[in-house]
């Protein structure tokens, strides 16, 4: 698979970003981060207002403390500072360019969570069924958006009830979980699909109007707010609220978090434990010891 980014516009490219995209491709970057990298070049391109390669550890300095007074959110500008130090470290062999940038720390918050009756809701109000199957798999697998769109049919393995995920985050392959009701969900999308958006045993599971191509995250991310508004759920929800659910109800019934961190594929079992936080009928189960306390004193 070619990993290089697509230049859409007729402009000859420059002679430097040329060198940061073969950068890129010779170690293999996905796509999007190629994008996202050359993008955070542009963006303080346009701010300095000269080639980049000029530029000292000072102009970097300001440029951070202007993406800081855009309001800019925290992984915007470490995002931004990513594709920076990419850029200048690698391609340029100048890591003293970023002496003067920090990271941000990010806020830590608490995901999102969709309760069963609102995943239920909004499963119900979605009568596009490539879209309802499409986020059929994000609660019945906790896979990401980019994950599920990228899947092909020949990803699907009803004897070892197992989905392959090729090249998910981190560059890593794995198995999400089939449910029995999932595979029914995506046997009938099959025969739907197959005859209406020409759904072929080698093509995408979810394809584009264009069957070539698979189903775009910006469409399918549109459709999850929109149909979620539509439902009536004020919460913010995105196509990574499923992914939080899935985790969240697993850990609610019972499942063991190191499996769920394998479901999840993280790498980091705290990254994991943080949805032991919003386990609201975990909490719910939970004796408190003022209760237990009142308790013993009436024995």
């Amino acid at each position: 698979m070619n990993h290089s980014i697509e230049v859409k516009s007729t402009k000859p490219i420059s002679v430097l970003r040329q060198r940061m995209i073969d950068d890129m491709t010779l170690r293999k970057f996905q796509n999007h981060t190629q994008t996202g990298y050359v993008r955070a070049v542009k963006s303080f391109t346009r701010f300095f207002g000269r080639s980049p390669d000029e530029a000292t550890a000072e102009d970097l300095r300001l440029f951070q403390l202007d993406m800081v007074s855009r309001g800019l959110s925290n992984g915007l500008i470490n995002t931004t500072i990513t594709g920076l130090r990419f850029f200048y470290e690698v391609t340029l062999g100048r890591a003293d360019a970023l002496a003067r940038m920090s990271s941000v720390n990010r806020p830590h918050k608490i995901p999102i969570i969709l309760s069963r009756s609102e995943v239920f809701r909004l499963l119900e109000a979605t009568t596009n069924l490539k879209y309802r199957t499409a986020f059929s798999v994000a609660y019945g697998t906790g896979l990401r958006i980019r994950e599920i769109v990228t899947l092909k049919v020949a990803d699907i393995d009803s004897k070892q009830m197992v989905i392959r995920v090729e090249q998910g985050k981190g560059a890593k392959d794995r198995n999400a979980m089939l449910s029995p009701v999932l595979l029914n969900t995506l046997r009938h999308w099959w025969q739907v699909g197959h005859v209406k958006y020409h759904l072929q045993k080698g093509g995408w599971l979810f394809p584009g109007q264009d069957p070539v191509n698979h189903l775009s995250v910006r469409q399918l991310s549109r459709v999850c707010h929109d149909v979620a508004k539509q439902v009536g759920i004020t919460k913010p929800v995105s196509m990574h609220t499923f992914r939080h659910s899935f985790a969240t109800h697993l850990l609610e019934q019972g499942v063991d978090i190191r499996v769920i961190q394998v479901l999840l594929g993280h790498s980091q079992l705290n990254t994991t434990a943080r949805y032991s936080q919003v386990a609201t009928r975990t909490l719910r189960d939970t004796q408190s010891p003022l209760d237990q306390l009142i308790i013993d004193t009436l024995d």
